[in-house]
């Protein structure tokens, strides 16, 4: 008996069982390195915050020297201790923290766990619409263009290698201390973008021939052939290479964010570790692997739907509901977007997009509903055949 197909041999229960089991062993080891790397600390009164080490002063000095003595003196002669965990928590003590973070204290800097996270959602999804914006702007024409493909495609190729946290002190000069939330953001879309545009120029590139020929035969111009035989190409495969940038953007956001710490997930992750509130940082981070987990499966949904033929060999009822749904607020949020880039937003305006996207919504339901109501495909019928004439007499 072979391992390699022993996964095919699970059933549904086996392996929702195999599951849980593999998370409890993953928590019992989590807390037996907690535990490993615990220590034992002193109860009782200590100065630990010391003065700058990069003083000269002699005051600050000797100021130092003897908070360092008192804590010595101290720390031998302390007769009481308690556990702490400079390093990990154990998951007990993560999973608590939730609830101080959802619900801070009253004179806390930090916001609410999930004021932050709508913060750092939006800034997502504003990085990779500009991302995908411009890499479709620039790289259709550079794809398409021979050449404009022998003159920049080598440069394009070579975007992917820039380290671009080496790139957070251009960015601070190139934005003034008000423009904060632009810097992020674009922070974001070119970090994305780098990875983004090369992939955009393969993807044309990988278009088959059969669909260009067909289309020259027809008489398509360059236009027709971009929009009607590229362009879907392109955005049909895209989608995929978006999910699995979907790790990469939450990186880069938490370093815009930690530039200045204002809000969103990357502020509130670095004023925790500052400090020392560990088990809350560590809870912030689980707290945005289930963001990203929940991104990647929102890209699989739209996936599916966006572009049926894929997986779908006919079209099934409720399909275009869905899709139709999906268009409206990806398009109410790009006319949102670049109104704000061209002559800024208004709460007006914001408004009215949330609610198409919200009537949206409501159709996107409507047709999953339709769709998993009727199990079986949409067909055309074709007319009935007249009836047979009768045959005549000679």
């Amino acid at each position: 008996m072979s391992l390699l197909d022993a996964p095919y041999r699970y059933t549904t229960l086996q392996k929702t069982l195999l599951a849980v089991a593999g998370l409890l062993v993953f928590l019992l080891a989590w807390w037996a390195l907690a535990e490993q790397l615990s220590i034992q600390q002193p109860v009782g009164s200590f100065e630990t915050r010391l003065p700058s080490s990069l003083s000269t002063d002699s005051t600050e000095l000797a100021q130092r020297d003897s908070i360092i003595r008192a804590d010595s003196i101290a720390y031998a002669n302390a007769t009481e201790f308690k556990k702490v965990y400079p390093l990990l928590p154990p998951p007990g003590r993560v999973f608590a923290s939730f609830g101080e973070l959802v619900n801070p204290p009253p004179r806390s800097i930090n916001k609410g766990l999930f004021a932050n996270a709508g913060i750092s959602i939006w800034r997502n999804l504003q990085g990779y619409f500009w991302a995908v914006f411009f890499s479709l702007l620039i790289g259709i024409p550079i794809a398409v263009s021979p050449l404009a493909r022998a003159m920049f495609s080598r440069q394009i190729d070579t975007l992917r290698y820039v380290p671009l946290t080496a790139l957070t002190p251009l960015f601070l000069i190139a934005f003034d201390s008000s423009e904060s939330e632009a810097l992020k953001v674009s922070f974001l879309a070119f970090g994305i973008l780098v990875y983004l545009l090369p992939v955009v120029m393969q993807r044309l590139w990988e278009t088959e021939d059969v669909y260009l020929k067909t289309a020259f035969t027809l008489g398509a111009t360059d236009w027709q052939l971009i929009k009607s035989v590229y362009l879907p190409s392109v955005l049909s495969k895209l989608i995929d290479d978006i999910r699995v940038l979907t790790a990469i953007s939450w990186t880069y956001i938490i370093i815009a964010e930690s530039i200045n710490r204002d809000d969103g997930l990357g502020s509130m992750l670095y004023i925790l570790a500052r400090q020392g509130n560990i088990a809350g940082a560590y809870a912030v981070l689980i707290f945005i692997v289930i963001i990203g987990y929940l991104q990647d499966q929102l890209f699989a949904y739209m996936n599916l739907r966006l572009f049926p033929y894929k997986d779908l060999k006919m079209r099934r009822t409720g399909l275009n509901e869905v899709k139709t749904g999906f268009q409206v607020i990806l398009g109410a949020v790009m006319v949102y977007l670049l109104f704000g880039l061209l002559i800024g937003t208004s709460a007006i305006l914001g408004l009215i997009v949330i609610l198409i996207c919200a009537a949206a919504a409501l159709l996107i339901v409507y047709g999953e509903i339709k769709l998993r109501s009727s199990s079986a495909p949409e067909t055309i019928t074709a007319p009935a055949p007249p009836p047979p004439t009768p045959p005549t007499k000679a």
